[in-house]
């Protein structure tokens, strides 16, 4: 591939500003800072450069990391479509990173200018994490390309099953609507509903009400989860002793998952503090967009490894 070290450094930019992006909007959230700008998208209160206000600078420096993943997102984009010829894969990475940075910026501007209810808001971080992931994507794929010469690397592996290939796709898709359960449980300020841990108020099954049952259900899609991952990383290191790549993936998302549920003890204990609580509340969101972008990586390896290997 033509430019491969250009490449390499923009691949890596672009899914760090992608990161501190994803990271910004879970600040704004987090310090309710949304309206920091006013109701007024680009400008921040009436002006380019805003007041000196916390929320102003919160919400205009998230602005500003946006703006600047999705230049390099089209950058991206036009490199693979110029230079990247060779990758097909690659170059869909990119698209997807431009295609949902520009939703996830429409979004975030159609909620400063409108309002909008806390089960599109919710979306608004869906999309932000299925961004990183592309660009995650991206990055590992020009590093395999660096390392490896490309996917003919995969043709020494064995294949995968049918039943292993589903398990991971299916695991991926879950992750992301557990990861929307998380967000519409912030939008909706029910993450008081619960209070201590693993009972919900004290009770196996807490009175379904308001924010209680808001947060009961992530709590509910949480744990099954753990057992989706686990299950997930038993069958990735037991099942593929010739596979290192896919144990190591295996043995990651299982340590991801578990220190997601201890941050999530955490954040219980560290509720009624909101000064430290909105640090361990945003270790709790990066934490699992990563766990998403170590599942879509998963999810591509699987597929090209259930194919025949003459396929590549």
């Amino acid at each position: 591939m033509k430019h491969l070290t250009l490449f390499k450094w923009l691949t890596v930019l672009t899914c760090l500003v992608m990161f501190l992006a994803t990271f910004g909007g879970g600040i704004v959230t987090k310090t309710e800072s949304g309206l920091g700008c006013g109701t007024e998208w680009p400008l921040c209160n009436g002006k380019l450069v805003p007041a000196h206000t916390v929320a102003s600078l919160i919400e205009y420096s998230h602005r500003a990391v946006s703006a600047l993943a999705g230049l390099l997102s089209i950058a991206s984009f036009v490199a693979f479509l110029r230079f990247g010829k060779s990758r097909r894969d690659l170059q869909l990475f990119s698209l997807l990173t431009l295609i949902f940075v520009i939703v996830q910026g429409i979004m975030g501007a159609f909620a400063v200018v409108f309002s909008q209810s806390s089960a599109v808001m919710a979306l608004h971080f869906g999309f932000s994490i299925i961004a990183f992931a592309s660009s995650l994507m991206m990055a590992l794929g020009i590093r395999q390309e660096a390392r490896h010469g490309g996917l003919e690397r995969l043709n020494n592996y064995p294949r995968v099953t049918k039943g292993f290939r589903n398990l991971v796709w299916f695991s991926t898709v879950y992750t992301y609507l557990v990861v929307y359960t998380g967000a519409f449980v912030s939008h909706t300020d029910s993450a008081g509903g619960c209070s201590g841990f693993p009972l919900c108020n004290g009770q196996v099954v807490p009175e379904l009400s308001g924010g209680v049952a808001v947060a009961f259900a992530h709590r509910l899609a949480a744990l099954s989860l753990v057992i989706v991952i686990a299950i997930l990383g038993h069958y990735a290191y037991r099942k593929h002793p010739d596979n290192t790549e896919l144990r190591r993936l295996g043995v990651i998302a299982v340590v991801l998952i578990l220190l997601q549920v201890l941050i999530g003890f955490v954040m219980m204990l560290t509720i009624g503090r909101p000064e430290v609580y909105m640090f361990v509340a945003l270790a709790h969101m990066l934490d699992i967009a990563i766990l998403f972008g170590v599942l879509t990586y998963m999810s591509f390896l699987v597929y090209k490894l259930h194919r025949p290997v003459n396929r590549f």
